[in-house]
């Protein structure tokens, strides 16, 4: 009986150690302790400035989850950062850096733009076009990429950063062509037509009090679970990750890396510009000419790395991301700094690119306790 009573409590500490180390092994637990420590840090600089943290952050709760409102236009805010994270989630699975997601972004609101005010079709065979549109030119711009990468072997990263600029000063060229500007001056392109809007009906935006509330997060959370399908039950995924893992390894297996890279990237690309034509459609409406880069591609790297590349997880990261942008605009109402909000996800970046730091600790720790 004792023996028997022995043999039940090793079993149970075993079942205990193993899950142990499956949670030490979970990336969303290292998540959810950088947001932690992203929040803390956060407080510290408030704190440091002169203002109360607990009434920063109430304020920043309460501009979000108080009023339904509030709660659409953070999705709205975190629709095109889901498209930018998916995009650059995708391409780090076949180990590729999609710094270039702000360009691809550009000439995706770019070419919908372009469609939305130069063609008049009904609603949907209109909002289709653009879409298309958009899908096309983010494709092409990043299979550029592709081609100088894989045929000249020139660094994606330095091509991505290039081609960024370019995206910029071509928007603001075509932003200012007789066609697409505005008349009557401003520096802004004309608005798209009604037919390519993708605004929910009139009755809905009364209910939820908000006339920006759009369809776009459908289209997102559709993308997310398409890409998360092709990642895990077909073969073009399994290839992607294989090319991501070891390419060589993958080439020797009988992949073609080349011609996965470039499937790939253009997926990659047309996903960053599904964002842009999403945020022109659903939101803006229009394009205004840059003063500066937007910034929508570079906080995509945010949600992807706190989505841990995962397609669904790009869905939660981006709701999370556009929370606390948009609850964030809200702090100056108790003249708080917004920028806060920069230092908060920039910390939270900073603590998930060294959370391999914190699995070694912990392991140890747990080692050196199971070794007394």
């Amino acid at each position: 009986m004792k023996h028997k009573n022995n043999q039940n409590n090793e079993t149970t500490q075993n079942i205990v150690k193993n899950s142990t180390n499956n949670l030490l092994q979970q990336n969303a637990l290292y998540t959810i302790i950088a947001i932690f420590f992203g929040f803390v840090v956060g407080g510290i600089f408030l704190w440091s400035a002169g203002f109360s943290p607990f009434e920063a952050y109430m304020k920043l709760f309460s501009s979000v989850f108080s009023r339904p409102k509030y709660l659409i236009w953070s999705v709205i805010y975190a629709t095109p950062l889901i498209f930018t994270g998916l995009s650059v989630a995708f391409s780090y699975k076949m180990g590729v850096f999609n710094i270039g997601a702000e360009g691809q972004f550009v000439v995706g609101s770019l070419a919908a733009l372009c469609v939305g005010i130069l063609v008049d079709l009904p609603p949907l065979l209109h909002v289709t076009l653009c879409i298309l549109a958009a899908f096309a030119a983010g494709m092409i711009w990043s299979f550029l990429v592709a081609v100088l990468r894989v045929r000249f072997g020139i660094n994606e990263v330095l091509s991505f950063i290039m081609f960024n600029w370019i995206a910029f000063y071509l928007s603001n060229y075509i932003v200012n062509t007789e066609s697409i500007h505005k008349a009557g001056g401003g520096e802004a392109s004309k608005d798209i037509r009604e037919s390519a809007r993708i605004l929910l009906p009139q009755s809905v935006q009364n209910i939820l009090k908000n006339d920006k509330a759009n369809y776009g997060i459908f289209l997102a959370i559709i993308a997310a679970v398409a890409i998360w399908f092709i990642l895990t039950k077909t073969t073009l995924g399994y290839r992607v990750l294989a090319v991501g893992l070891n390419p060589h390894a993958a080439r020797y297996g009988g992949i073609n890396s080349n011609r996965t890279m470039y499937i790939a990237m253009s997926l990659s690309g047309a996903l960053a510009a599904l964002g842009g034509a999403v945020q022109l459609m659903g939101n803006s409406m229009r394009i205004s000419q840059f003063a500066g880069q937007e910034g929508y591609g570079f906080q995509g790297i945010t949600v992807a790395l706190i989505a841990s590349s995962h397609p669904i997880g790009c869905i939660f990261a981006g709701l999370f991301y556009g929370a606390m942008k948009y609850g964030g605009s809200k702090l100056n109402l108790i003249d708080a700094p917004t920028e806060v909000i920069d230092i908060i996800m920039g910390t939270i970046v900073l603590f998930i690119a060294i959370s391999h730091v914190f699995r070694y600790l912990i392991t140890k720790r747990l080692q050196k306790k199971e070794g007394k």
